[in-house]
Order: structure tokens, then sequence, then C-alpha cells
């Protein structure tokens, strides 16, 4: 998009084609109220006090709705701006309670505050007492229409951001009014108090009946004191008033731990003073097994295995390790240093996952813990939401892109001119980032969450991925036919990286070895589908789906036809991996045969949603393996469906905190799963089976052949 020029109160100010004039005085630090669009994404202009003088223009301009044009002269402060504002006050002023009841609690009502910057004392125009009266039937929020001015941000919240779609206006004229539902009273209404309008509301209109009485551990902290810092310059006073036990000081000594990798948690932290380390505690290694003693069943001790010891070929060098900050952690030195104004936990506060990294006090530090609430305002603000995402390109983006093998051919100058390019853009759960059909027109990096791929079917939906931080999609429809093939939505709260189609199509002509390794990869994400279509297309696809045998890459099936109930599979597995095995002779059913609890190697893993460092993925071969930066913290064994991962548990030495120069033993535990016996030649179940009931089988192919004669099958090994 190209630059817009224009004079803002007699500054040149150059701006991108399609900013309102609102936001082009903004970027320039030049205020302009407004009522009706402040903490919300979309201006619709309801209020009009934002109006500004369009040099030529036949009328005053509400600056929010009005796109910036090239040469426009605009004046936010002359005198016919000010009348008119002025008036436009006290006409809101004539038929608003003074004080209302946001005023009396925390003394922010945004009109009056605006009404009392002007002057506005009694108004000119009569007071005017409607009808419309107060709701109070319910137990959370109180409605006063008498103080609702009709901005509708209540509306936009409830329906755009929440999505909960209970608000709509109401009436006509003086009558008109906010309403739930079909005009029922708000406790009657399908509302579910989520508090969204209360919190968008600028007046008294609609209030909190009763603080929230949430404790967290820390000092309580004066609104006036939060107010003072950037984050939480935009946050209403009320909402902050009445959550106050919802942001807490919290003072850490040097060397204390303020959270562990692993743990679950529901706060984010905000550094004000000292410095912190953040590292991972749990040894980089692969947890493997080692064969001892002979013969085909010989026993096999798990141990832990480090980068040098095991070489992945298709893995590469991983330069950094994705965790919940602002830096990504060095590989080879998982270790980082975060300051003041930096908030980590983003991931944790916002989506309930586990913790991803051990953070400690470097020095004695003071930092604000928050919960979700307060957290998820503070970002939906648009003057924070452009900090975080400064901070973001100054700080991660290199890493973020690096990350990514394919774009390591990306030079410097080229990182440089995309850090102006990219923006940051975010979804709440459920929320549809881009539909199949859709015009292709961005490439997209995960940075925080994760992300849905999905088709849909005439048997249902058709998962292609689950994608998480490190992650990116958008390639296939801008290198192939411009069409978006498959429909992306967010599983949790995420946080994109969104690349213009311009500049995609830039990087891959400027860096060929970047567009190979695209074309690459849309070349197998497409075989992948094809084979899951030509699987859908010969089989019901609905009962295939439901016992989850579509996603599978490598099931344990066992013909019940032929199987005695021995068990000498399960007693094999646990002989081969020091008495614990790894499979249970139970789990689903399709026609004759029992797919056993065992890992499937499954093509889109759920074990893989949530993993705080990403350690969890997929070889080409589609075989899942663990990373030897798993944390153990158990996500993936609570994801997977069918119960097949299991958490082994490791004695490691540490420093001891108590006693300098010392070390003691620590019980660390780390994903497993099924290896398919990898040492052997074939899966010590399947050649234990004394009925050959039991086989290691590829289930798109082999359930083709379900209902057919036996002797007419291929041979399964």
């Amino acid at each position: 998009m190209s630059d817009v020029q224009l004079t803002i109160d007699g500054r040149q100010v150059s701006v991108p084609e399609g900013t309102s004039v609102f936001d082009a005085a903004r970027m320039q630090g030049i205020a302009i109220p407004t009522l009706c669009h402040q903490q919300n994404e979309t201006p619709v202009g309801v209020c009009r006090v934002c109006v500004v003088d369009v040099e030529k223009a036949r009328v005053l301009a509400a600056s929010c709705v009005r796109p910036v044009e090239n040469n426009m002269v605009v004046s936010t402060n002359s005198e016919r701006v000010l009348r008119a504002r002025k008036t436009l006050l006290e006409m809101l002023m004539a038929d608003h309670p003074s004080p209302c009841a946001r005023q009396r609690q925390s003394n922010d009502c945004e009109l009056e505050s605006l009404a009392r910057l002007e002057g506005i004392g009694e108004p000119r125009f009569p007071r005017k007492i409607s009808a419309r009266g107060q709701d109070n039937s319910s137990l959370v929020i109180a409605v006063d229409h008498e103080a609702c001015i009709l901005c509708d941000r209540c509306i936009r919240g409830c329906d755009e951001i929440r999505h909960n779609d209970v608000l709509g206006r109401r009436g006509k004229g003086f009558l008109s009014g906010i309403a739930f539902d079909t005009n029922l009273p708000m406790g009657d209404s399908s509302c579910v108090s989520c508090g969204e309008c209360m919190v968008s509301c600028p007046t008294g209109a609609l209030t909190n009946k009763s603080v929230v009485k949430t404790v967290l551990p820390g000092e309580p902290v004066d609104i006036g004191e939060l107010q003072q810092l950037s984050y939480f310059q935009k946050v209403s006073g009320t909402f902050l008033e009445l959550n106050k036990n919802a942001v807490v000081r919290r003072h850490f000594r040097q060397g204390e731990i303020v959270c562990r990798e692993g743990e679950y948690g529901s706060t984010a932290f905000y550094i004000v003073e000292g410095q912190a380390e953040v590292f991972l505690s749990t040894p980089m290694a692969h947890v493997n097994t080692e064969r001892h003693g002979t013969g085909f069943l010989g026993k096999m001790t798990s141990r832990l295995f480090g980068r040098q010891q095991e070489h992945r070929s298709e893995e590469g060098r991983r330069e950094t390790i994705p965790i919940d900050a602002p830096v990504d952690l060095p590989y080879d030195h998982p270790v980082a240093t975060l300051g003041p104004g930096d908030l980590f936990g983003e991931m944790t506060c916002m989506s309930l996952y586990p913790r991803s990294a051990t953070v400690r006090a470097s020095t004695d530090c003071v930092m604000f813990e928050m919960l979700r609430n307060v957290l998820d305002i503070i970002q939906r603000n648009k003057t924070l939401k452009a900090q975080l995402d400064a901070n973001y390109r100054k700080r991660a983006l290199d890493d973020h892109l690096r990350s990514v093998p394919m774009f390591a051919a990306l030079d410097q100058d080229f990182i440089d001119i995309l850090r102006d390019k990219v923006e940051l853009v975010r979804y709440t759960k459920g929320g549809v980032i881009c539909r199949q059909g859709d015009v292709a027109d961005s490439f997209y990096l995960i940075r925080l969450g994760f992300v849905k791929v999905s088709e849909p079917h005439p048997g249902g939906e058709l998962v292609l991925a689950y994608l998480g931080r490190g992650g990116y999609f958008g390639e296939i429809g801008l290198l192939g036919g411009g069409i978006r093939t498959a429909t992306c939505t967010a599983l949790d709260h995420v946080e994109l990286v969104r690349i213009h189609g311009e500049e995609f199509h830039r990087m891959v002509k400027q860096f060929p070895e970047v567009r190979r390794s695209l074309e690459t990869l849309v070349r197998e994400r497409q075989e992948q589908n094809r084979q899951r279509l030509s699987t859908a297309a010969s089989m019901p696809l609905d009962s295939f789906l439901a016992q989850g045998l579509m996603e599978a890459h490598s099931l344990l099936v066992m013909d019940l036809e032929r199987c005695t109930r021995c068990d000498a599979c399960v007693r094999a597995c646990a002989d081969a991996h020091e008495g614990v095995t790894r499979l249970i002779r139970e789990g689903q059913r399709f026609d004759k045969y029992l797919v056993a609890t065992s890992c499937r190697h499954c093509r889109d893993p759920l074990c893989m949603i949530g993993c705080p460092v990403g350690s969890i993925r997929r070889r080409n071969s589609l075989e899942v393996i663990i990373e030897n930066w798993c944390i153990g913290c158990g996500l993936c064994a609570k994801n997977c469906p069918y119960g097949n991962i299991n958490m082994h548990p490791f004695t490691v030495l540490e420093d001891d905190p108590v006693n300098a120069g010392r070390q003691m033993a620590v019980v660390k535990q780390k994903a497993t799963s099924c290896d398919l016996c990898t040492d052997l030649a074939e899966p010590s179940c399947v050649y234990a089976c004394p009925h050959d009931a039991a086989h290691r089988v590829e289930p798109n192919e082999f359930f083709r052949w379900v209902g057919t004669p036996l002797a007419s099958q291929p041979r399964r090994t």
C-alpha cells in the first residue's frame, strides 16, 4: 500500500493509504476526543465527538471513519470544531444523569470527563427524563439506560470481541436504547455475564454490581500508579478498580524462582524493576533405548541421549527454542535475560498452557502479576498494541523468521525491510483466520497459540494439521492458484505475523532457495491431502473419522478372530522396555479388528496442541517424535485422546540452591511413546504374537481391505 501525504494542525504527516484521520493524528501524538470506539477495533462514527475540519469540505467530518487523502489539510482544534464539539457534549450531558454510577465509583466517566475539560457545568439544554429506566435483573451487571449515550461500544464488544451476539439496538428516536436478545431483561437473556459490555461502556450505563474478590499473593497496587505505566494508561479506571485484586506487586530476591517450566498457571508477569533470567532446567536430551543381552527379545533400557549422540539427519541445525516470552532461547545455551518493560507468560495466562521455561530473578526484582481479564483488556487497546508490536519487531522478529529453516537464507537487509511491512494480528478462540475458497492474499507465521487447518467434507470436517508457534501457513494458496485450499481457525488465543502477498512474492523472487523449499513443502502437503481424500472417498468417512483412524500413520491392530487374549504382545513390550509396557490390549474396534492402545503416530497429532516449547514434531516419514528440549510438563500425555503417551522419570544432577558448589539428585520426567522397537527387525509385540493376530499397519491402505476374504488380502507385516 502506498503512503498518503497530508497536513494535520500544521504538521506534515505521511501515513499508509486507508488510515483514518483519527489514527493518523494519534500516530503524531495529536489527541482527538472520542466516545464511541476507543476500546474497540471497528470505528463507527456514532458519537461525532471526534469531528475535525477538513479544508474545502462542506461539513465537519467524523475523524474515526474519514480516510486520509493526499494533500488533505485537517484542523482538529479550530474554533468551528471546538464549538461543535462543545455543543455535542452539552446535548449528551442533557440526557445523562450526573454523576452516573461510573463517575461515583471511580471518577472516570468518559463523557463527564470530556464535559469537565470543555468547561461544561450545567448544560444549556433542559434535562430530559426518559422512560427507559434501569434494569437490575442481572446478578452481576447493573444496567442504567438513563446513562446510555448509544455509542454501541457494548454491542460491538459483545458481538465482535466475545461473539456472544446478545446485545443490539431497540426503539427509535428518544426511546431508542440497547436491548438483550429480543428485548428481554438482562437477567433473563442469554447473557453469560462475561463483563465485556461493562468494560467497553464509557459511562455508568453498565457497571459491575460488586467487586470481584480475586486474590493473588502479593501487594495491592494503587490504580493511579498503574495508570502511570504505558501498559495500563489506556485501561478503564473503572475496570481496574473493580478488578484491583487481579493485579498485584511481587518482590523477588536475587536467585528466587518466579515460575518453573511445566507448572500450570493463569497469570502473566510485567517487570517493573530489575532483571530476570529465563532458561530451561530440563536436560537437553532425547529419550531413547539401548538393547542389552542377546536374543531377539533382549532387554531395552531407556536413557537420555544428547544431541551429539543421536543425530537426526532431517532435523538440521536448530538455532532457537520458542518460549512464552518476548525472546526465544538459543538452542546450544538455552538462557536469556528479561528486563524492565518486558511482559512474559502471555500464553500461560491467555490459554492456560503449562509454563514454557523457568524464570529466576538475576537481581532483586519488582514485578506486576496479572490475571487473564487484565491482560486481555490491555492487549486490545490500540495504543498498547502498537507498543507491543514495536517491541516484537525490534527484539524477536529476526529470531522468529530465522527459526523457520527455510527462511535461513534471508539476509539482514531484507529482514530490515520486512520488519516495517509485516502486520501483527490477534484472534480469539474459534476465530476464522481464512476460509477455503477465499482469495489468498497473505502468508502467516504463528507467534503464539495454535491454529487448526481443515477442509469441509460431506462426511465431516477433515483436519489437515495443527500448527503451533514457529509454524506457518498460506503458502499453498499464494504459490498455487491464488485461492485458499483450507480453512484456518484459532484453537485458542492466537497471535500471527502476517506477511502480505506482495512482500511474500518479493521474498520468493529475491531468494530462490526459499521458493524451492516452499514449493517442496507445498508438494508434500498436497500429496498428503490427496491421500487423505482418496481414503475418504473409498470408506464410510463419518465412521472412519469418529474412530480417529484417518489421522493415524501407524496402527497396532489385532485380528479378534485370531487373537486368544494371551497378552504375549503386552508382556513382550514390557520385557523390551524395563518392565513398563507401551501398549494396552484394549481400544477402539473397527469391523473385526481391535486398534490397541499404542502410539498411532498420528498424521495430525493432537498431542502437539499446547506444547509450550514445541518439542513434539513429525518427521518427514510422519513418525511423531519428541525433541530433546521436552520439559516434561505432561500436557501431550493429557491431550492424546488414545492414552498413548507416558511420562518417564529420570534422575539428574542439579546445583544445590542451598549448598553452593554442591549438586543434588533431582527427578525429572520426559514424555515417551511407542518407538516401534526401531533397533529390532520388527516390533516386539508383533514378533511375540503366537497366532499372527497383531500387526503394525498403515491404516489408509490396510482398511481398504476390511470386509474382504483374508486370503485375498495382501500380507501385512
